[in-house]
């Protein structure tokens, strides 16, 4: 079986289901957004918050596509760091549950916190302590980690440490892997649109974007307008169409499939696991229909649940369903 590891920021998602999207204005999230906070910025964040039920789940954009490739019986690993703390165990730990051959890397500072604010809607709001995670750097990515790798899915997140990305993109070409990449957040997109177009032009085998983070990638509005150009790099371009589906397009051969209706309680994860249920498909050399069939499929089910915990029955009803 061919492996698939993920590079990304290795996070514990702290998951609070809001009652109305007021308190994302007084805390100064935009909604539907990642936003870079600061521990000063957490405290704040947290007193907000306070008496109100929070759970606890591993996270990070790379780290669920990873668990949900791992629960579907595919071979994987992850690269990432967390600290020397509880948070940082717990990560680790639930990896080794799930089968996940993970390198996790460790340091002084804090495991990083993914805040996640759910609204009565089911979209979740980021406001990312990175800590640990954000040491990740471009000496930790060697060879070795690509042994036995046929795919790194890395997160556009990491986009913002220039020289570690070009280190996991050179390093992989070097070692024969194929890259793909989900461009993790349109407001991030938009603050480094050169250089994400420079990965995509030079490295990049497997793109996924939802609408808003294709339309800052390419200007286009119409997700499908989007999606041809994407492909135009010579990639396979895979845009997320929400409650519209999905869509995938390689050379000449496009395809667009509905949304699963399932109930939405949170979309936590709906992008990580759809990549994750495309991913595993396309490894099993299904056809683009089927990857997109088996990305609904995942996305369908995640976001009935709040965060990424799908129950042992669920996945034994997916499996049944998948290539």
């Amino acid at each position: 079986m061919e492996k698939i590891i993920g590079i990304g920021n290795a996070l514990v998602d702290v998951l609070v289901r809001l009652k109305e999207d007021a308190l994302l204005e007084r805390m100064g999230l935009p909604k539907g957004s990642m936003t870079l906070i600061d521990e000063v910025r957490q405290q704040e964040l947290r007193a907000c918050i306070e008496g109100l039920p929070i759970e606890q789940a591993t996270g990070g954009s790379a780290g669920n596509t990873i668990l949900a490739l791992a629960r579907l019986g595919s071979k994987t690993g992850f690269v990432g760091k967390v600290g020397r703390d509880a948070m940082g165990w717990f990560y680790a730990d639930n990896c080794k549950q799930v089968g996940i051959d993970a390198c996790m890397q460790e340091c002084d500072l804090p495991t990083g916190v993914a805040n996640t604010f759910i609204t009565p809607d089911g979209e979740r709001t980021f406001g990312t302590l990175l800590g640990a995670a954000a040491t990740l750097q471009a000496s930790d990515i060697t060879p070795q980690l690509f042994e036995g790798v046929s795919m790194a899915h890395v997160e556009g997140y990491l986009v913002q440490n220039h020289e570690l990305m070009e280190a996991i993109c050179q390093t992989a070409m070097e070692q024969s892997v194929q890259l793909s990449l989900d461009l993790a957040s349109y407001n991030v997109v938009a603050a480094d649109l050169p250089f994400f177009r420079h990965l995509v032009q030079d490295y990049i085998d497997v793109v996924f974007a939802n609408e808003e983070e294709a339309a800052a990638f390419t200007g286009k509005q119409d997700p499908l307008e989007a999606l041809r150009e994407i492909a135009a790099f010579k990639c396979l371009a895979v845009v997320k169409l929400g409650s519209k589906g999905a869509s995938a397009k390689l050379g000449e051969e496009e395809v667009v499939v509905e949304a699963r209706r399932m109930p939405v309680v949170d979309t936590t994860a709906a992008g990580d696991f759809f990549a994750g249920g495309f991913l595993y498909a396309l490894n099993k050399g299904a056809s683009l229909r089927e990857c997109l069939d088996c990305g609904t499929l995942l996305a369908g089910h995640v976001i009935g649940v709040v965060g990424t915990r799908l129950p042992e029955e669920t996945w034994k009803k997916i499996k049944k369903q998948t290539p």
